[in-house]
């Protein structure tokens, strides 16, 4: 039986720009890009993990607002649930942290970057809908 890990992305906009963050070399899937967030700890509700996830890694406070996509991505012993959110910057700056690098990208520039398979429904769902 596959092992489900759950997990949350913010998707942040600015300006018709989106945060996105490419995975460094030493994290699984290395160098594909990502909406930022984490996996969600037992007895968080999935908003909660995303705003410490965004503060953890980009070392800035966001709110959540509303839920864009789940999705789930099966890979040899383990299934990814993804589900992403629309989010905004409270306070600070976003710094990467654990990512190779983040970088502000147009969202009509989206479909140029390599995703990590799991954020790929994101990405169609912004390119169509926004």
């Amino acid at each position: 039986m596959k092992r489900i890990i759950s997990v949350v992305g913010a998707v942040i906009e600015q300006e018709d720009n989106i945060l996105c963050a490419l995975r460094s070399p030493s994290m699984s899937l290395p160098l594909h890009w990502e909406f930022p967030g984490g996996k969600i700890q037992e007895g968080e509700k999935p908003e909660e993990a995303l705003v410490r996830e965004i503060n953890e890694e980009l070392g800035c406070t966001i709110e959540v607002k509303r839920k864009i996509v789940e999705t789930n991505e099966d890979n040899d012993n383990t299934t990814i649930n993804l589900s992403t959110f629309f989010s905004e910057i409270k306070t600070g700056t976003p710094l990467a942290f654990e990512h190779d690098k983040i970088q502000w990208i147009h969202k009509r520039e989206l479909n140029s970057l390599k995703w990590a398979p799991a954020d790929i429904p994101t990405v169609e769902f912004i390119t169509k809908y926004m």
